[in-house]
């Protein structure tokens, strides 16, 4: 099976679990409140689960080769989107300008990201896409906070960064450089939680969709810009950079995968913390989340044809 064809088969499975959430939420199965308690479990215990476990494996310098590559390869990416999104998003043009650079600049590489690359390479493509995660946390923490809030809040920062999932890939990279291995009952105990990252991630997407009115979101002119730099024009920008490039397959198309995943959404909670526009940056969110299921195969397709030329 081809790349494109192995995306679009993963893409079609995470739709049907986002429609699941989005009826889920109709009928009132899950509510608000619900959806919040779920995010929280997917963030500080399923996760943190999957990408420690990406972790165990044989130690090999291949893998930490692909694992600093895809450190530089994250770096980069945030950069050309920074860039990007500063020069065409301008100030004069739209008092949410802040909110649309922040959805322009960040994607949403935890809960799409994850789900597709384990599809398509299993843990180790998550092992790789471990790199961005960090990446991106380190930018949004920083870079991300202080363009949404105006100030420096280091305390915020420090406490924010130490977080569940950085701290799965400082101990699973401290696992796997010394080779500490778990044992075989408690890694099967691990795993069977990990699992529940691509259905729970879907249906909590499929959920936040829902809040919004999908019908109006569609008739807003100056949104397709936003999932015009988000979806296309920054992931093929790196895709041109990156397939020039000596790099190993997987490492490849993780690291523009990463790239071309919807909008982050904590964009939306800096909006509600900071008192922005929230409702505008829900709407991006489902906007990029929904279309994202025709670009992410698209930019892979691109990737599949580049890389064998």
């Amino acid at each position: 099976m081809s790349l494109a064809n192995n995306v679009m088969y993963q893409i079609l499975i995470m739709f049907i679990l986002i429609l699941i959430g989005y009826i889920s939420f109709k009928l009132r199965l899950i509510d608000k409140e619900l959806n919040k308690k779920l995010s929280d479990l997917l963030l500080f215990l399923v996760s943190p689960f999957l990408i420690f476990n990406s972790y165990q494996r044989d130690f090999s310098s291949e893998l930490l080769k692909g694992l600093l590559i895809s450190i530089g390869l994250a770096v980069l990416t945030h950069l050309v989107g920074i860039v990007i999104a500063y020069v065409v998003l301008r100030v004069r043009d739209n008092d949410d300008v802040v909110i649309e650079r922040f959805a322009a600049m960040y994607s949403n590489c935890g809960f799409i990201g994850i789900p597709i690359i384990n599809g398509i390479y299993g843990s180790e493509g998550v092992f790789y896409i471990t790199a961005y995660i960090t990446i991106f946390n380190l930018f949004v923490w920083t870079h991300g906070l202080i363009m949404m809030n105006g100030i420096q809040d280091r305390r915020t920062m420090i406490k924010t960064l130490i977080s569940p999932t950085l701290i799965s890939i400082i101990l699973g990279f401290v696992f796997f450089a010394l080779q500490i291995k778990l044992p075989p009952i408690l890694n099967s105990s691990m795993k069977y939680i990990a699992d529940m990252n691509t259905p729970l991630a879907m249906l909590i997407a499929g959920v936040t969709i829902a809040q919004t009115n999908i019908v109006k979101i569609f008739f807003k002119a100056r949104i397709y810009l936003v999932v015009l730099l988000k979806l296309m024009v920054i992931p093929v920008v790196v895709l041109l950079l990156y397939t020039r490039l000596p790099i190993e397959p997987t490492v490849l198309t993780t690291a523009i995968l990463a790239a071309a995943c919807p909008t982050a959404a904590t964009g939306t909670l800096f909006a509600i913390r900071y008192n922005k526009n929230a409702l505008y940056s829900s709407e991006i969110f489902a906007m990029t989340t929904l279309l994202s299921l025709i670009t992410i195969p698209v930019i892979m397709a691109l990737t599949d044809y580049l890389d064998t030329l």
